[in-house]
């Protein structure tokens, strides 16, 4: 039976993730999954690619706010409020979108800009801020938030396992970010999910998600290595991309939790073969 093993969300963008043992499902994805984001003096969106130390950002929840924590000196950590008040709004761009967002002050991008010896501002997506999923792979219309292009992301542990018994030196799944994680399946076999529910929710798998050298960052040290997209490369590359995980769209919410059943109600082509 192919059951929920792991729930993540990524409250600010490119930081550390939360583990949940119960998620809620709204119009964009997870509750509080990149609401916020970091971004550079032009407004354009920050990310570990060019900025390693994000990964050394920590996050959880603290009664009614984000608690982020600098790992190397955890005496410097700050607490952002789950409900922004302030109501500065300005133009951000991630990749090709732009789109309205909001600063919560001065103080956030001041402790942010200390933290990663860069200039940078705090933003939040309020509920009014409406970013849509690229529009070749949209079924309704559906929105995002601050993610790369899709609200929810969908990885097998097998076929992580699959990974590392290819590499010398194993990866944790942080490497990949996912949202949902499941086990009792084969490797890869998220690839084929075209279509199934997960208690009352409904998830389409829309696209493979292809891999940058964020996997290759080391998340408790910020130090970037060559895996595991080097091994990645030889069994799970096409079209000069690297694939591991699939992109999902949904209709519904409501809340889903850890051991909940993965009902595949329809299946496609696999892309790739196990070599």
């Amino acid at each position: 039976m192919i059951t929920v093993s792991q729930l993540f969300i990524y409250p600010i963008k490119s930081l550390g993730g939360i583990e949940l043992p119960s998620v809620e499902v709204g119009d964009r994805g997870f509750t509080y999954d990149r609401r916020w984001m970091l971004v550079d003096a032009n407004n354009q969106f920050m990310t570990q690619r060019d900025t390693l130390e994000m990964a050394l950002l920590k996050t959880s929840f603290h009664e009614d706010s984000l608690q982020v924590i600098f790992k190397n000196n955890v005496s410097e950590n700050i607490l952002i409020p789950l409900t922004i008040r302030i109501r500065k709004k300005i133009t951000v761009r991630i990749w090709d979108d732009t789109c309205d967002a909001i600063e919560p002050g001065d103080l956030f991008n001041e402790w942010f800009s200390d933290m990663l010896r860069k200039k940078c501002k705090l933003v939040y997506m309020p509920d009014d801020s409406l970013r849509k999923v690229d529009g070749t792979y949209a079924t309704n219309g559906e929105i995002t938030a601050f993610s790369d292009g899709y609200p929810i992301l969908l990885i097998g542990q097998s076929s992580l396992d699959d990974l590392n018994s290819r590499l010398k030196d194993p990866v944790p799944i942080n490497r990949f970010r996912p949202n949902i994680v499941f086990t009792g399946s084969r490797a890869f076999e998220e690839d084929e999910f075209q279509q199934f529910t997960i208690g009352a929710i409904n998830f389409i798998g829309v696209k493979l998600c292809g891999r940058c050298v964020m996997t290759t960052i080391d998340q408790n040290k910020a130090i970037k290595h060559k895996e595991p997209l080097q091994t990645l490369s030889t069994y799970r590359q096409a079209n000069n991309k690297v694939y591991f995980g699939q992109n999902l769209l949904h209709t519904g919410t409501g809340i889903i939790n850890v051991h909940d059943k993965v009902n595949v109600l329809k299946r496609k082509e696999p892309v790739f073969t196990i070599a």
